[in-house]
């Protein structure tokens, strides 16, 4: 598969994580691993589809249903790390 350069608004057309900037640049954080950043950013991302799905407990919170197996799937990691 070649990759090529993005045109004009090509880019648009792709989704992306959002992750705080935060978790990158407070000291407070600086010991929590890139790959728990990343994971942070998909599960706002779950927390978002919740919400748009209304899934809220009975004090109103957004909740999230993503097993163990599904976080390993999306980072692409086994059960350990």
């Amino acid at each position: 598969m070649a990759y090529d350069y993005f045109y004009g608004q090509q880019s648009e057309q792709f989704s992306f994580y959002r992750i705080p900037k935060i978790l990158f640049s407070q000291d407070k954080f600086w010991n929590v691993s890139t790959d728990a950043k990343l994971l942070y950013g998909i599960l706002l991302d779950r927390m978002n589809l919740s919400a748009r799905n209304g899934w809220l407990d009975e004090a109103g919170r957004v909740y999230i249903i993503f097993t163990i197996e599904e976080i390993k799937e999306s980072l692409g990691c086994a059960e350990k790390k």
